[in-house]
């Protein structure tokens, strides 16, 4: 990987030198060590290769190089659900990434497929934050407040197959981080507020950075909290009644996060995703979800400098990929996706094997009642212009 040579100062997101000012623990010096045992590359390469046809390898952006290697598509979560729905010939599909990608594919594939998740414990803290349950009484509250009748709810992609199916069965849709703005128009053509789960940051950044709405008309119900934590004037008044989630990874990043690489990089662009707080993408230079950081880093000149607000696996690999340009993690501090990394290569390896041996383990399943709504809400979307 390339150092930042212009400016003398290490990419600390390669694990190269040490800074003072970091988390103690995070200092690597020296190259790191090879991350796949040669042992079980092979292994999962000969799984893969008895599999045949049968297999389709899914792996999201933010997992590990030992396990992205081999997977047959890489993407965020939507473009790898659609992915697995167009190989209808596939009887297996293994999901490397977390649980409610691969309850999203499990809705969008054909009945004879088997979705797999490599280790069950691969969830996802954002998605975490919304249950079916506190959503539920969410909406009650409104319907007592007389408001249930013109909020729209909207979830993010990063959420449960419960909460998608909440959002069909109440007339509302599933957005991305690249479609949020087109969901939340629709969204008001159809009434007057909208409930945004479960991600605060992307109902916030959209709102007022894209629709010209202002921070007021935007509030926070927070589930812990009775009625929200919100009285009636303030739902009343709202606009969007923004969910109390975040993403842990990116809701790290600070507006000094900013400040300082812009101190020690002369000339840096910082480019983050719209999970981000609000406070941060204000700062930043360009904003865009994870296929967006992709292709502006792809187009960007030789030479730049890029620093980037998104999970460590991925920063790592862009900076692998484009060795001619610049590009460091945003943050000081080591900044992976825990969950995602809980798919390492011996857990896709037991799960390759298993199959080979005709043991399908860790099977995704979500019920008919639930598939059925969440897909009207995934339908919906897909229906936007």
């Amino acid at each position: 990987m390339a150092m930042a040579t212009q400016t003398g100062l290490p990419l600390f997101v390669l694990g190269r030198g040490a800074d003072p000012l970091s988390e103690k623990g995070v200092d690597c010096p020296g190259e790191l060590p090879p991350a796949s045992d040669p042992a079980l590359v092979e292994r999962a390469r000969k799984a893969k290769e008895a599999l045949g046809d049968r297999l389709f390898v899914l792996g999201h952006h933010y997992q590990r190089d030992e396990v992205i290697q081999f997977a047959d598509v890489t993407g965020d979560s939507f473009k790898l659900a659609q992915q697995a729905a167009a190989r209808p010939e596939a009887e297996y599909i293994v999901f490397c990434g977390v649980h409610f990608m691969a309850e999203s594919a499990d809705i969008l594939t054909g009945d004879g497929q088997k979705v797999i998740l490599p280790d069950m414990a691969a969830g996802c803290s954002m998605a975490d934050m919304a249950t079916y349950d506190q959503v539920e009484e969410c909406w009650e509250e409104l319907e007592d407040a007389e408001l249930a009748d013109v909020v729209v709810p909207v979830t993010y992609m990063n959420s449960s197959a419960d909460i998608k199916a909440f959002c069909g069965r109440n007339g509302g849709a599933v957005c991305t981080s690249s479609n949020a703005r087109r969901a939340l128009d629709w969204a008001f053509e159809q009434g007057e507020k909208v409930l945004f789960l479960p991600d605060q940051h992307l109902g916030r950044n959209t709102a007022v950075l894209e629709m010209g709405m202002s921070l007021d008309d935007c509030v926070v119900w927070n589930p812990h909290r009775p009625n929200g934590g919100l009285t009636r004037e303030e739902l009343e008044r709202a606009k969007m009644i923004l969910w109390r989630g975040h993403c842990s990874v990116h809701g790290r990043f600070t507006a000094e996060s900013v400040d300082d690489v812009r101190a020690r990089i002369p000339g840096v662009n910082v480019l983050v995703h719209p999970e981000c707080r609000h406070e941060v993408v204000t700062k930043a230079d360009y904003i865009g979800s994870t296929e967006y950081i992709i292709k502006t880093l792809q187009a960007a000149p030789a030479g730049s400098s890029w620093a980037v607000g998104t999970e460590l696996n991925l920063v790592k690999r862009l900076a692998q990929t484009f060795p001619d340009k610049n590009i460091s993690f945003l943050d000081r501090t080591v900044c992976y996706c825990s969950t995602m990394n809980r798919i390492d290569l011996p857990h896709l390896v037991w799960a390759l094997e298993s199959l080979v041996l005709g043991e399908v383990v860790n099977q995704i399943t979500v019920d008919d009642d639930t598939a059925h709504w969440a897909k009207v809400a995934l339908d919906r979307m897909l229906a936007l212009p």
